[in-house]
């Protein structure tokens, strides 16, 4: 019977994007670039806003069909090839290099030596390289590597390998890579196969051609072809907001709409912080009239960045690297909206913890530290991949379209709902202003500093750290969990925007949900942000944090988590999934929000009242 191998649509950005390894019904693929992409049936997506800041022209989905194209050559759908092409029998235990020519369409790879036939199984491990190139493990080289080179040139026949198991001995110690050629019987285990053993870099992905292929001089790494190092995606996204009406605040409407129309706006918005700026800003002002000063002021409200020295002054900070486009300015800007404006797709509703008439604690210290409340009925959300990296996430990025040919990126759309809550301007900045805060999120930024990560991570905090940047997104992971006991939703449902740029005068998060289905989903997060619910989810909330299971382990840590750039932050009380983090799990900090030894919390009045209260009705019973 053929077998029917399905990847949804909504999967071939993530998790099952370009370059990404993955199992289905016990074979293994690797999706291939998007140059390989049938040019029928492709979905267009619609994201002007995205595609502007990332500079492409458009995105589009994949072709939607009911048998993507694993083994079925010209047929619509998604790309994949088989990967890694060096399988074995689990029978005979014989090992074969499986080549295209050899694929059945809608059968799995059978075992030519076995009768009846047995399905062939991939091997485990793979090998990367830094540069994001991907290849099979040189099995012939691994079986000989124990011999001299003069000894492996005798033996010339690469495919009598098989892959034997020991009853001797336990883990990777007990598997063995042998040649079973005449006269040869070399052998190796796999005891110390992970890490670098100085085999070459083949210089491609497995779906890249012989000519494209590039010497590369980096080391290669032997991991599993599970690894979590394997694949770091790429991923840009944006909410599908509405085009404000509102006026431009800078002087001269006119010259504000010609200099983001010009063709160098973007290219000089990505290099600002940089020398070749100058020639970018000379040609617009030629094109637009626009001064110095009306380009430093878009430049900063585009990128998010302080606004940079006109070109004829120095750079006070020569290591400064390019400025990155920031998406959350026209979001933050609709949700905060006297009027929130409306779609089909982006449907807002503001309302209240319905607290209003409360007089007494902790209801009372709740309402007056959380500010206004949205509820987004409905939400789109694309989704748009760039490229990957291997081996760690600042590694060379690998472009989606490898060729480097097309000016489109793959993307998927999503329809859902959420949960937009601000904090109170005036109780954030009197709690902000605190030495102790701002020193213990000092030992933060240092951190930062030195993480290989800084650029990325820089790109949705802001320029430098600022407090509320971890207040606030510590603030989303611990709503996530609650609500993810009270709305059905699981954790990996939910996902966090946070809004907490200081220079745009951003307090607040967005959590939401979303699905491939044009009908979204199914309302049960907006009924939780309802006024009765939502006050009472955020003070369990807040009464969960002020205690972990890794206390007081976990409240007195000084570094934890990727990078030292947690603190008082473990997978007991605050970590999420890594698709429902902007941040990777990074930059989470519960003291900050439910207070510490000598470090005040933004809701700890409302975990101390909460205290008060169980105690005085404790003593009432």
């Amino acid at each position: 019977m053929s077998r029917t191998l399905r990847v949804r649509q909504s999967q071939t950005v993530v998790p099952f994007g370009v370059g990404a390894v993955f199992d289905i019904q016990g074979e293994s693929f690797v999706a291939t670039g998007i140059g390989d992409w049938p040019p029928r049936g492709r979905q267009r997506v619609e994201s002007a806003r995205l595609a502007s800041r990332l500079g492409v022209t458009g995105f589009y989905a994949a072709p939607a069909t009911a048998n993507d194209r694993f083994d079925v050559p010209d047929a619509p759908g998604a790309p994949y090839i088989r990967f890694p092409s060096w399988l074995f029998c689990g029978s005979c235990r014989r090992m074969k290099r499986w080549r295209i020519a050899d694929e059945k369409p809608g059968q799995p790879p059978r075992c030519p030596s076995c009768s009846p036939t047995r399905t062939l199984a991939p091997m485990r491990f793979v090998q990367i390289c830094q540069a994001g190139h991907l290849s099979d493990v040189d099995w012939w080289f691994w079986a000989h590597s124990r011999r001299d080179a003069g000894e492996r040139r005798r033996c010339e026949e690469r495919d009598r390998l098989r892959f034997l198991v020991s009853e001797r001995a336990s883990g990777l110690e007990a598997l063995s890579v042998t040649c079973t050629a005449k006269g040869c019987g070399a052998s190796r285990d796999l005891l110390d196969i992970l890490g670098t053993h100085g085999m070459r870099c083949s210089g491609r992905n497995p779906w890249q051609r012989a000519n494209e292929r590039l010497e590369c001089p980096r080391p290669v790494q032997i991991v599993q072809r599970t690894a979590g190092n394997l694949y770091y995606p790429i991923v840009h996204s944006a909410l599908d907001i509405p085009e404000s009406d509102a006026p431009a605040a800078h002087g001269d409407e006119a010259v504000v709409a010609k200099v983001r129309e010009h063709d160098l706006w973007i290219p000089l918005c990505r290099v600002a912080a940089t020398p070749r700026a100058a020639a970018f800003r000379t040609m617009i002002q030629e094109d637009t009239g626009a001064d110095d000063a009306l380009l430093d002021a878009l430049i900063a409200e585009e990128t998010g960045e302080a606004a940079q020295p006109s070109p004829g002054t120095p750079s006070s900070d020569p290591q400064t690297g390019p400025a990155r486009p920031d998406l959350s300015r026209e979001e933050w800007a609709a949700f905060t909206a006297p009027t929130p404006p409306a779609t089909r797709d982006f449907a807002l509703r503001e309302t209240t913890l319905g607290l209003a008439g409360e007089s007494a604690d902790p209801w009372a210290a709740l309402d007056r530290r959380f500010g206004r409340i949205v509820l987004a009925d409905r939400l789109r959300e694309v989704r748009a991949l760039s490229g990957f990296t291997r081996v760690s996430p600042d590694a060379t990025v690998v472009p989606a379209d490898t060729a480097r040919r097309l000016k489109w990126l793959p993307a998927v759309e999503v329809f859902g709902e959420g949960i937009f809550l601000s904090l109170n301007p005036a109780e954030l900045a009197g709690w902000e202003a605190d030495g102790a805060v701002r020193k213990r999120v000092s030992g933060m930024r240092a951190d930062l500093d030195r993480s290989f990560q800084r650029d990325r991570l820089e790109a949705l905090t802001g320029p430098g750290l600022a407090p509320r940047f971890v207040l606030l997104h510590t603030l989303a992971h611990l709503l996530i969990r609650q609500l993810s006991f009270e709305s059905g939703y699981t954790t990996a449902s939910l996902r966090e925007r946070v809004y907490a740029r200081p220079e745009q005068d951003q307090y607040g998060i967005l959590v939401y949900t979303a699905a491939g289905d044009a009908e979204g989903t199914l309302g049960g997060l907006v009924r939780q942000g309802e006024p009765s619910r939502l006050a009472e989810t955020l003070l369990r909330m807040t009464e969960a944090a002020a205690w972990c299971s890794a206390d007081p382990l976990c409240s007195e840590h000084t570094g934890q988590g990727f990078g030292n750039l947690n603190r008082a932050a473990c997978h007991a009380c605050a970590l999420l999934p890594e698709t429902s983090c902007e941040t990777g799990n990074t930059l989470l900090d519960r003291t900050l929000v439910v207070g510490g030894e000598h470090v005040p919390g933004y809701l700890e009045p409302i975990v101390t009242a909460a205290r008060a209260a169980a105690a005085d009705a404790l003593e009432g019973s």
